[in-house]
């Protein structure tokens, strides 16, 4: 059984690698703020908990997966914040492409 959890554990690992990776060229490459939020915060924390997931297969002790837990806790409540307070900066200093929004919500305001 730990055999196949390694290799489990492995391809998680890969697999996070490869979304944490794409999540940094979408970062350099995409060309307006709202559009590097998306890279910075969507595939890169699904990257991130894919590499939990696999470390946890790979470790396997209770002080380290709770350590896992915790960071995983906090990249998901911190990530979407993050995310919100960026575009929210963007936006109100003039750097968002208005006519490029389907809704503007906070035209009125």
């Amino acid at each position: 059984m730990t055999v196949v959890a390694d290799w489990v554990g492995g391809f998680l690992l890969l697999g996070g690698a490869l979304l944490s990776l794409v999540a940094g060229i979408g970062l350099v490459r995409f060309p307006d703020t709202l559009d590097r939020m998306h890279a910075a915060t969507k595939p890169q924390v699904l990257g991130v908990l894919l590499l939990l997931g696999g470390l946890a297969l790979r470790l396997r002790t209770g002080s380290d997966l709770g350590m896992l837990a915790l960071v995983a806790i906090f990249q998901l409540s911190t990530a979407p914040v993050a995310a919100q307070m960026i575009g929210r900066a963007a936006y109100r200093s003039g750097r968002v492409d208005r006519s490029l929004l389907d809704v503007d919500e906070l035209a009125g305001h």
